[in-house]
């Protein structure tokens, strides 16, 4: 029996270091596969017209970021504060910069964390701005046996995903690996 525990620990010791460097390589592959695309082709439904669109936001991003408010000015969104203009365009910004910076593992850990308080964000609007919070099935629930709802189901995955990026870092295979074996005065790891 003792050989049999042996035999387990030194094989899960290796599946573990293994998995430090892996796990977070992975999560960066799936969070690109699943949620890149997702995330900037919202972020494109909120950009203005011409080149300046970017700091324009469309009639189209105020309803997803306030939906509410702009139902109470009439679709005007002149009628809105800048407080409202600058929350569209750091949402919009954000949906672009960080997934990019999640993909190439650059300030990996920041970003990640952006994400998640992006999603929490994310969630509560489409709870409380958009009436989801009325329909039990865009809630949803744990433990019911039905997996597809958007809000506790598919984001409690994309949750553990981006806390795995906070906790483990970028991985091996990313620019903050680089930059840190860049550093002046870094002393060589084992």
């Amino acid at each position: 029996m003792e050989r049999l525990i042996s035999l387990h620990n030194a094989v899960f010791a290796a599946v573990e270091r293994l998995g430090d460097g892996l796990l977070p390589l992975l999560s960066r592959l799936v969070f690109a596969g699943v949620l890149l695309g997702y995330f900037w082709n919202s972020a494109m439904t909120k950009l203005g017209d011409g080149f300046f669109g970017f700091l324009s936001p469309s009639v189209g991003a105020y309803s997803q970021i306030f939906p509410k408010q702009l139902e109470a000015v009439t679709y005007d969104t002149s009628q809105l504060g800048v407080f409202h203009w600058l929350v569209v365009v750091a949402g919009t910004w954000a949906e672009f910069i960080l997934p990019l910076l999640i993909v190439i593992g650059l300030f990996t850990r920041l970003a990640a964390l952006g994400m998640i308080g992006f999603v929490v964000v994310q969630s509560l609007t489409d709870l409380y701005g958009h009436g989801g919070i009325a329909h039990a099935e865009t809630l949803g629930a744990w433990f019911d046996r039905v997996p597809d709802a958007a809000i506790l189901d598919q984001r409690a995955f994309w949750m553990v995903v981006l806390l795995t990026l906070v906790i483990k870092g970028a991985g091996a295979l990313s620019v903050d690996r680089v930059l840190q074996t860049l550093r002046p005065g870094r002393v060589a790891e084992v």
